[in-house]
């Protein structure tokens, strides 16, 4: 094997380490606390979806939460759970 074939392998290799810490690692751990979140939902929690509709929740199960926003009841999947108000407001 010659020096540069080396040296390319060792690049290539050094190129995914860096890939996995900076892109693949964060991305991972986020989906991780999001996923925490979502599933720490309680009745009388204000969110924010990610369609940018505020409510407060009225009804938690698996999947959905009933949210009540503006005298108007709305059902979501928890995936479309963003936030809660609170981190919003610490956001701004």
């Amino acid at each position: 094997m010659e020096d540069g074939s080396l040296t390319n392998i060792l690049f290539i290799g050094l190129m995914f380490f860096v890939f996995y810490f900076f892109m693949i690692r964060p991305q991972m751990k986020k989906q991780k606390e999001l996923k925490k979140f979502r599933e720490g939902l309680a009745k009388g929690d204000h969110i924010v979806s990610i369609g940018g509709i505020h409510g407060r929740i009225l009804e938690v199960t698996d999947t959905t939460v009933l949210i009540e926003s503006e005298k108007t009841k709305i059902r979501l999947d928890k995936t479309a759970v963003n936030q809660t108000a609170a981190d919003l407001l610490q956001t701004k």
